[in-house]
């Protein structure tokens, strides 16, 4: 661990702290197991506070699966409770000599790092019952499955919810392998005798994060559909658009998608005792989270969110919901990306590995990952590396990161954010379903080209921003139809640390980040033909529609000229 020097970061949270810190010290051609990439973990600007929804944390290095610079996003309680300790970031640097693992403790008093060689291949859940036993269960977690100590390119790390399980993820990128490269198992966060950070003009925050609650309030995605199904509620809606990717990018639409949507999934959790509307870290207001029970009425997993059960159903061919909440548990306990191991579950399932829609045979294989078998090891590298051990041709990825679950042919801005994202394809960077589907922010047809190049490149600049403050970004939703709910965030922002920002000087900071992270990208070797959708979207039509991508290269290359 290092401390960082203040100056040269200062006024920096979340995504603009771990971008800034990657691209100014990681040499862009370094190995991203090597000792010389850094894995940087920062809350963001209002984490700590009082602040409504400011819970999620920012992960970055060099990502060992896209070979690029990388932010993961995780919600849970490290980032409130990292803050509350006076942190910006921890960075982890260099590498241990030998394969000792190690455990951190960081409480008021400091840091203490322990050799812990007892915690080795301990899956998630299984350190998390040990770590409760040590410390208790008012601490925060941050630690790796199986997965990140194997190196695994699709390995994630894994953060702690209100419950002390490690359900929220940091998945995309590889990141766990580069903190499993550093010979970190566990990372205890403990705020006992810290309080809240204080703001600089208290009245003026408290006024300010009330109109932001009313505001998410009386949004009906953020007040009303993401709490009552959770993220799931967009299967049937994908679905209906042709829009939800079934048997590896083959078709837009599922027969069976009722059987594992939103609704259905609420009602399955609500009937065992579960629960279908719940946070994930303390302050949040959406609460588009759950907890999903077996038959017995045991749990089994968290709600899985849309993107996990599209990864492991449709796009599997999978329609039982138990089988991908346990799919769920097995990711999130091995420490590996749901959305990762869906695609590469779906190219193996066309290439023969298994049967289309075998739940039995996917759940043996994410084992087989989490044992380290050759087998496994192949899948948990991830969807590029799956087709091209076995020579499948359909391989659904940007930047060697697999997609997630929106087909560009019918969903084109999201197409648009896959191509061009800094990260590799993730709906996350730029959500332009938001516009195309939901019609949030103005209404952008999702069938056709125009407008989609200016909403990705719009909702990638305010992406990074929101990145960087802390956000959930499913903020987003009420910040592009509500005003006042956007203002409130910039005055949330300016009463904690006492600035003028203004609406331009958030787009400032988002095209900041976005610029520090493309020129990282480029010094590593990355040009603009990286910037570009697997071959065979651009020739094969998706049903039901009947369409391909239809966005020109040189179309692409104009998303970053603003």
């Amino acid at each position: 661990m290092t401390e960082v020097p203040a100056g040269e970061y200062a006024g920096m949270g979340g995504r603009a702290l771990t971008s800034s810190l990657v691209a100014k010290e990681v040499p862009p051609l370094c190995h991203p197991l090597g000792a010389e990439n850094k894995l940087v973990i920062a809350p963001g600007l209002l984490s700590g506070t009082i602040a409504a929804m400011s819970g999620r944390l920012s992960i970055g290095a060099k990502s060992p699966l896209t070979g690029g610079i990388k932010e993961a996003n995780s919600g849970g309680q490290p980032a409130q409770v990292l803050a509350r300790l006076g942190y910006s970031a921890i960075v982890l640097e260099g590498k241990p000599e030998n394969d000792d693992l190690y455990r951190i403790y960081i409480n008021k008093d400091g840091v203490k790092i322990t050799r812990d060689n007892s915690l080795r291949m301990l899956p998630n859940y299984d350190l998390a019952e040990k770590m409760k036993a040590d410390y208790g269960d008012k601490v925060a977690m941050i630690s790796i499955g199986p997965a990140g100590e194997m190196k695994m390119a699709a390995a994630s790390i894994a953060c702690t919810d209100m419950e002390f399980r490690p359900t929220r993820h940091a998945g995309r990128g590889g990141l766990g392998a580069v903190m499993g490269s550093k010979g970190i198992k566990v990372i205890i966060l403990d705020d006992t005798g810290m309080k809240m950070r204080e703001p600089k003009d208290p009245e003026k925050f408290k006024d300010a994060n009330k109109k932001f609650v009313d505001g998410l309030r009386k949004h009906p995605v953020t007040g009303q559909g993401l709490p009552a199904y959770g993220t799931n509620i967009l299967t049937n809606i994908l679905n209906e658009a042709g829009g939800y990717p079934t048997y590896n990018f083959k078709q837009g639409r599922y027969d069976q998608a009722h059987k594992i949507s939103g609704e259905t999934q609420a009602e399955t959790e609500t009937a065992r005792g579960g629960l279908a509307t719940h946070g994930c870290h303390r302050g949040c207001v959406i609460r588009c989270s759950g907890i999903y029970h077996d038959k017995d009425g045991h749990f089994l997993s968290k709600q899985p969110e849309y993107e996990t059960v599209w990864a492991h159903g449709g796009n599997c061919g999978i329609c039982d919901l138990d089988a991908i909440a346990k799919l769920d548990f097995l990711d999130d306990n091995y420490g590996l990306d749901t959305i990762e191991m869906g695609v590469a579950l779906g190219i193996a399932m066309d290439a023969g590995i298994l049967r289309c829609g075998d739940a039995e045979g996917a759940i043996k294989l994410i084992h087989e990952v989490g044992q380290g078998t050759p087998l496994g090891r192949i899948i948990g590298s991830g969807a590029a590396v799956t087709g091209r051990v076995f020579g499948v041709e359909r391989v659904p990825v940007v930047k060697n990161q697999a997609l997630p679950a929106y087909d560009p042919r019918t969903v084109k801005g999201i197409g648009v954010t896959y191509a061009t994202s800094t990260m590799g394809a993730d709906h996350t960077a730029g959500y332009a379903v938001a516009t195309n589907i939901l019609k949030v922010g103005g209404n952008v047809d999702p069938l056709k080209p125009e407008g989609q190049i200016e909403l990705s490149r719009n909702l990638q600049i305010a992406t990074a921003a929101v990145d960087s403050t802390g956000m959930c970004l499913f903020i987003a939703f009420a910040l592009l139809d509500q005003p006042d709910t956007f203002q409130a965030l910039i005055d949330l922002i300016n009463a904690f640390h006492g600035l003028n920002m203004t609406g331009d000087d958030v787009a400032a900071l988002g095209k900041s980040v976005l610029k520090t992270e493309r020129d990282f990208n480029a010094r590593a070797g990355f040009s603009k033909a990286d910037d570009r959708l697997p071959r065979f979207f651009t020739t094969d039509p998706v049903p039901p529609h009947n369409i391909t991508f239809g966005i020109t290269d040189e179309e692409l290359d104009k998303v970053f000229d603003w």
